[in-house]
């Protein structure tokens, strides 16, 4: 049965309470994974995997265990692509569902600003999340519930 990978070191809160009210709604397993600890609302579909600290221990975690069909929540994009491969969907908690055909591009993009940050260049951080990256997410999270049953 296919189910939600969190990956919750960096996922914002509002988007994990999102995430939590869905799976004890439709009864989806949900499984968040950190290299700390997360408090969780109690509930028999939400755990939790708590990894080592290190560089990419929890995306290594969720590409080992993800499954075809399981939706993976990250804004990581090297994690999003090994989820793909494998025949999962991966989307950002800004409400991005990444596909075969956007993954590439994306990992384009990232390996350029990394350079570009390596160079010296100031590139900024992420905009504020908004309630139009919430809805998009929550929207995009809905039509993967629905998709998932049938």
């Amino acid at each position: 049965m296919a189910q939600i990978w969190i990956d919750a070191d960096a996922c914002p809160v509002v988007i994990r309470d999102i995430l939590y009210r869905a799976a004890n709604r439709t009864q989806t397993k949900l499984t968040l994974v950190a290299n700390q600890r997360i408090k969780v609302p109690p509930s028999r579909f939400i755990d939790v995997v708590q990894v080592a600290a290190g560089f990419d221990v929890a995306d290594d975690a969720i590409a080992e265990r993800c499954g075809v069909n399981d939706l993976v929540i990250t804004s990581d994009i090297p994690l999003a692509a090994d989820v793909i491969k494998k025949g999962a969907q991966a989307l950002s908690p800004r409400g991005e569902l990444y596909t075969t055909e956007s993954i590439g591009e994306r990992l384009n993009m990232r390996d350029f600003m990394d350079t570009m940050r390596a160079s010296g260049v100031h590139t900024g951080g992420p905009p504020p999340l908004t309630q139009a990256d919430r809805q998009k997410f929550a929207n995009h999270l809905d039509r993967w519930l629905a998709q998932k049953d049938s």
